[in-house]
């Protein structure tokens, strides 16, 4: 994709060409292949609450925040908060996230603050208080990983343990619909995504060094940062356990597996190679856990 087709357009010229073009910067920019990470908790909350093609409109309305508009919330201020680091490292550009032209900063805010503020609104409008609160606490969570004064990707260990917020859907879909949160699911989800928040971030460990941003990788280096990884993996494996045991397991193999490949290889270049696979793991875990459901729910 070259410059002048990547850029977010601000023309206002009646073809349509300049808005695909537009649409599919944006898109680009949300990262579709991390959609799973925001979608993927709420769906299963959503079932879990009894609520999946309900009659009551804001599961919908919720989900359709959960696509493009969230993703390219909290993707997009990371990708302008990081626009200089990003420029040094060769993984941006692609699925993996954007390299921003300077010229985008002003159209992709207004994209980002027309996408959101709708959703935003009706929220505030039409849903409980306990609800958005939560919302608001895993939004703001999300832009204190970028944005000054809080910037927790440049605080280590908090980095990590501020991804945290991915789990929140399953404790503000159930506040929608005035149902208690699952103790289990909640901690089990939340220690999963400070697990792989931090594997993920081994591959980055070199560019992030050499721009001066202190990540748990660029402390801990990467062998260690394995085995830290691992330790979160195994504790929610134990909680998943309690609510299944196929679960449970397979979260160990899957994601302890990959933590068990770095430890024993524990390079950058190693974590950019299995980054792919680590983009899939939820996926795979999400599978064993649908098919359970599923199976409870045709049981009853």
């Amino acid at each position: 994709m070259n410059d002048s087709s990547s850029r977010i357009s601000s023309s206002s010229r009646p073809s349509s060409a300049p808005l695909l073009r537009t649409l599919r910067r944006l898109a680009l920019i949300s990262r579709p292949a991390l959609w799973v990470n925001t979608l993927g908790p709420a769906m299963v909350a959503l079932w879990l609450s009894g609520r999946l093609w309900s009659a009551d409109p804001a599961w919908l309305v919720l989900l359709l925040w959960l696509t493009l508009p969230f993703n390219l919330l909290i993707y997009g201020v990371n990708d302008l908060a990081d626009r200089d680091e990003d420029a040094l490292n060769p993984r941006k550009g692609g699925y993996q996230g954007a390299r921003l032209e300077h010229g985008e900063t002003l159209p992709l805010t207004r994209a980002i603050a027309a996408l959101n503020l709708p959703f935003a609104l009706y929220f505030l409008l039409e849903t409980p208080p306990s609800f958005w609160a939560v919302v608001f606490l895993y939004t703001a969570l999300f832009l204190g990983y970028s944005l000054p004064p809080l910037r927790f990707k440049g605080r280590p260990f908090l980095d990590s343990l501020s991804n945290a917020a991915y789990a929140l859907p399953l404790a503000f879909v159930p506040l929608l619909f005035g149902t208690v949160p699952s103790v289990l699911a909640l901690p089990c989800l939340m220690a999963w995504s400070v697990g792989k928040h931090a594997f993920d971030a081994v591959q980055d460990l070199e560019t992030d060094a050499a721009a001066g941003v202190r990540t748990v990788a660029t402390v801990l280096g990467a062998a260690s940062t394995a085995l830290w990884c691992a330790a979160w993996f195994l504790f929610s494996s134990v909680l998943a356990a309690f609510l299944h045991p196929l679960v449970g397991l397979a979260i160990f193999l899957v994601s302890g597996g990959l933590s068990l490949k770095l430890w024993r290889e524990p390079t950058p270049a190693r974590a950019a190679r299995l980054y792919p696979l680590s983009i899939l793991s939820p996926w795979a875990v999400g599978m064993v856990a649908g098919v359970l459901l599923v199976a409870h729910l045709v049981r009853g």
